[in-house]
């Protein structure tokens, strides 16, 4: 491994070179080594099994040497090309894509879930504008909704806090009300409602005109902002209303993709067909950065016809890079010769049985799964559904860590309700590795404890 000599020597460039993602600099961050199947091993040989597939994206666990080696061997062939005109794992790529997702779309490469959101909104508008409708140029999002980093993509999110001092963003973007059965923002109970957070996109269209929308963005489960689970129908009448004013659905598959959900793409689950869908995360199970914007194919004629400016004018250096490709394809070859979509939507199931071993903590609001993913609300007390304070959360993340588990939590979302843990394993997990995870979720929680109860 390391002395503790060069440990020190590390952190301190540490300190004083790197910027840590998504926090105020951490003067002892885990420095991680290496990884293999469901596990992280640091720089000081503690093993931490990855609850959270590092961001959501290393499906099918880490240490796949035979992925590497297909990288290695594409590098040695030809390492880059550029797709303004083409090359083999490209194309392979793009044919394996549009038949994971059942339907006859296009494929444009870019690197990140960020950078195909915005090729998405880039394709929408250019697409209105050729049909003779240049007035579409808004797009619906909803509120606890993340989207990206970039301006029109932060735009498209519905989270105030990654917001605060960046905007304005990109133009055009309103936002609904999410389907957040726990915390109806329409005040009813799922059940006796009349699916009003569906419905709440009709309402909008005709509130900014439907000859100024475009499209409905939305990921079939809002994940990085709580694990908001929709109801069963909710994705079909949102479907129904974009059909109804012509309105394009984007889908963004970023987390849900490439087995997340226990089908090959979340809203798979729901039985709809998107007009675009984005994905990136587990099309390479993050060995390589790689996303894509999948296009129905009838949208991508209209980009074909003569006339100046009519191609779509958006290049990508390394989007579809040869290496990503390939490393994609074999990812995907994994993903089908172990069955490992499968394997995640059995592994949910368990998963949400175990869990339901924590629903009656003091402490635990509600707990959402969806597919190979969950999270767990905290709040101070059940009646009230008080958002837990910082401390609780931290505190359960904490001592998960210090068992030896890394899960993860909805940060830097939306003021006062950063208050829901998240789970998003490897699809590799084992029975006694899920058994592990939800054992340290318990232990956890004990140390939150009020007098007469136990877990």
């Amino acid at each position: 491994m390391t002395t503790n000599g060069n440990k020190e020597e590390l952190l301190q460039k540490d300190r004083e070179k790197l910027w840590h993602h998504m926090s105020p600099h951490n003067p002892n961050p885990i420095v991680a080594v290496s990884g293999e199947g469901s596990w992280l091993t640091d720089i000081d040989g503690n093993r931490f099994l990855d609850g959270m597939s590092g961001l959501w994206c290393v499906n099918v666990g880490h240490g796949r040497e035979e992925i590497a080696e297909a990288a290695a061997e594409q590098m040695k062939t030809l390492a880059y090309f550029p797709l303004s005109h083409s090359h083999v794992p490209a194309i392979q790529l793009a044919d394996k894509v549009a038949e994971w997702l059942n339907g006859d779309y296009r494929v444009f490469f870019s690197n990140s879930g960020s950078d195909a959101n915005e090729v998405a909104f880039k394709i929408a508008r250019q697409y209105f504008n050729q049909k003779g409708e240049p007035t579409r140029h808004k797009f619906i999002s909803r509120y606890r909704a993340y989207h990206g980093n970039s301006m029109g993509a932060l735009g498209a999110t519905g989270q105030a806090v990654r917001k605060i001092k960046y905007e304005p963003l990109g133009t055009g973007f309103q936002h609904v009300p999410p389907p957040y059965c726990y915390r109806c923002p329409f005040g009813k109970e799922y059940g006796s409602c009349n699916i009003e957070c569906a419905k709440i996109y009709e309402d909008v269209i005709n509130w900014e005109g439907a000859e100024t929308v475009a499209g409905v963005i939305l990921e079939p489960v809002i994940t990085g902002g709580g694990v908001i689970v929709p109801p069963a129908e909710y994705l079909t009448e949102v479907r129904e209303i974009c059909d109804k004013y012509g309105v394009l659905l984007i889908v963004d598959e970023v987390i849900c993709g490439f087995g997340r959900s226990g089908k090959p793409f979340g809203h798979q689950n729901f039985g709809i067909k998107p007009d675009i869908v984005s994905m990136a995360k587990g099309i390479t199970s993050a060995y390589s950065p790689l996303s894509a914007t999948a296009v129905r194919a009838d949208i991508y004629e209209t980009f074909k016809q003569p006339g100046k400016n009519n191609h779509f004018r958006h290049v990508n250096t390394f989007g579809g890079n040869p290496v990503s490709c390939a490393v994609a394809l074999k990812n995907i070859e994994i993903l089908e010769r172990e069955n490992l979509v499968e394997r995640a939507d059995e592994l949910g199931i368990q998963l949400r049985h175990k869990l339901d071993e924590l629903a009656d903590h003091p402490n635990v609001g509600d707990i959402r799964t969806f597919g190979f993913m969950a999270g767990i609300e905290l709040v101070e007390d059940k009646k009230s559904k008080q958002p837990a304070e910082s401390a609780k959360v931290t505190q359960v993340i904490a001592e998960c860590k210090k068992r030896g588990l890394m899960i993860g939590k909805n940060s830097d979302t939306v003021p006062q309700y950063e208050n829901v843990l998240t789970l998003s394993p490897p699809f590799v997990t084992t029975d006694e590795e899920l058994e592990f995870i939800v054992n340290t979720l318990k232990e956890a929680f004990s140390t939150l404890l009020v007098k007469n109860y136990s877990v």
